[in-house]
C-alpha cells in the first residue's frame, strides 16, 4: 500500500465511507485478530480492539492533520498491537488487585490510549534516525537478547563492552527523543 492508499483510508474514516471501511474491516481485521487470538486473545477482543484503534485514528485526524509515514495497514496493525498490549496489562492489574477495579471513562481511556500512541511514534521516528549500528543493537536489546550473543554478533571484546554501547545508543535514543517539541506536550 502506498501512502496515497492511506491518504484514501484517513479520508474515507473522516468522511464516514461506509464503501472503503468495509474494505478496511476486511483486509486488515483478519491479521489483528490472528496476532489478538495468538497472544491470548479471543476474535470479539480483536474485533474491539480493532474499533477502538479505527475510533482513535478518527478522533485524531480531526483533532489535528497528521501522515502516516507507513502503509496504512502497518499503521493500524501497530495501534492494535498497542491497544491490545494494552488491554493485557489492565486485565494484569486486575487480576492482582482482586477484583477491585479502577473506573475509567472510555474518554479516559481513549485519550490515554491516543497518547500512548503518539509516544510510541515518537520514539520509533528517533530510532530511525540512530546509526544503523545503534538501530540493530537496540532492536537485540529490546527483543532481551542476551549480553553475550550481541558481544558474539557485533564481535565486541565482552559483554561489560556490549552494556555500554547499549547504554550509548539508550541515552543517545533519550537525547533525540527530549529534543524533540512534542516531547513536553506527551509527558
Amino acid at each position: 500500500m502506498t501512502q496515497s492508499n492511506s491518504n484514501i483510508y484517513l479520508k474515507a474514516l473522516l468522511d464516514g465511507d461506509e464503501k472503503i471501511i468495509l474494505k478496511i474491516y476486511s483486509e486488515m481485521l483478519p491479521n489483528v485478530a490472528s496476532f489478538i487470538k495468538k497472544n491470548k486473545g479471543t476474535q470479539h477482543d480483536a474485533q474491539e480492539i480493532f474499533q477502538k484503534a479505527l475510533y482513535q485514528l478518527t478522533a485524531r485526524i480531526k483533532i489535528r492533520d497528521f501522515e502516516i509515514n507507513t502503509s496504512f495497514e502497518a499503521y493500524l496493525f501497530t495501534a492494535c498491537k498497542n491497544l491490545w498490549r494494552r488491554e493485557l496489562n489492565i486485565r494484569k492489574k486486575e487480576v492482582r488487585n482482586d477484583g477491585v477495579f479502577e473506573l475509567v471513562s472510555e474518554e479516559q481511556d481513549n485519550s490515554r490510549a491516543v497518547l500512548e500512541q503518539e509516544r510510541w511514534e515518537l520514539f520509533e521516528e528517533k530510532i530511525i534516525s540512530l546509526s544503523d549500528n545503534c538501530k540493530e543493537l537496540l532492536q537485540l536489546y529490546f527483543k532481551k537478547v542476551s549480553y553475550k550473543v550481541i558481544v558474539e554478533k557485533f564481535g565486541y571484546a565482552n559483554e561489560n563492552t556490549a552494556f555500554q554501547r547499549v547504554f550509548k545508543c539508550k541515552k543517545r535514543l533519550a537525547e533525540l527523543v527530549k529534543l524533540d517539541k512534542r516531547f513536553q506536550e506527551l509527558c
